[in-house]
């Protein structure tokens, strides 16, 4: 099963900040033992690469991927650590095209029909959309498929709980990043229990 298609099925990509590396085991058996074994390990530390390939490491069956991806350099450690696919809060070329030449999954973040076009005439077809609440939310979505059926999104930023089925339902969502389930509080507290507790919360939710 290609990436794309795992994501799909997972419909929800825990979005994790990892400061210390030692927690990034509990994370990853926290997130798998409640039925999520995925997750987007930000680089907004320096631990960002270390806990991919820990994580990956002891969980294969996982799917990890690097998130707030802003270099090249990045791209490069994540790949490296072991990460499947590389999500950018924006539509940077230099990065997208280095992926591309690359041959690696990259999910750039846009809120603007633009960008969608300057992801399809690089044969993108599969955005993050960042920051959705702030962007229009589902309604935006929406009204995008109308000029771009063939698009998908995830879309990330400020969703939860109360909205992620209003974009589940939407056809050209196929899966939504989200954080409440793994705050960067609970992870640095060792709360992991209480990630699990969330994880389960939010699956009953798109399944029920």
């Amino acid at each position: 099963m290609d990436v794309i298609k795992q994501i799909e099925k997972l419909k929800i990509i825990p979005v994790a900040v990892i400061e210390n590396i030692d927690n990034a085991l509990p994370l990853g058996k926290a997130l798998t033992d409640a039925g999520l074994p995925v997750v987007e390990i930000t680089f907004r530390t320096d631990a960002a690469a270390e806990a991919i390939s820990t994580i990956k490491k002891e969980y294969p069956e996982m799917l990890v991927g690097a998130g707030t991806v802003l270099k090249i350099e990045q791209v490069m450690d994540a790949v490296e650590a072991g990460s499947q696919f590389i999500v950018t809060p924006g539509f940077n070329p230099t990065v997208v095209d280095y992926c591309i030449d690359n041959n690696i999954l990259i999910v750039p973040g846009l809120n603007a029909p633009s960008f969608i076009e300057w992801g399809l005439e690089r044969g993108l077809d599969f955005f993050k959309f960042f920051p959705a609440d702030l962007s229009g939310g589902p309604k935006m979505l929406k009204l995008i498929s109308g000029p771009y059926p063939t698009v998908r999104f995830m879309p990330t930023g400020g969703i939860n709980d109360q909205t992620i089925t209003e974009y589940l339902k939407l056809d050209n969502v196929i899966a939504c990043g989200g954080s409440w389930i793994v705050k960067k509080e609970l992870i640095s507290s060792g709360n992991f229990e209480e990630i699990k507790t969330l994880t389960k919360r939010a699956l009953s939710i798109i399944k029920s």
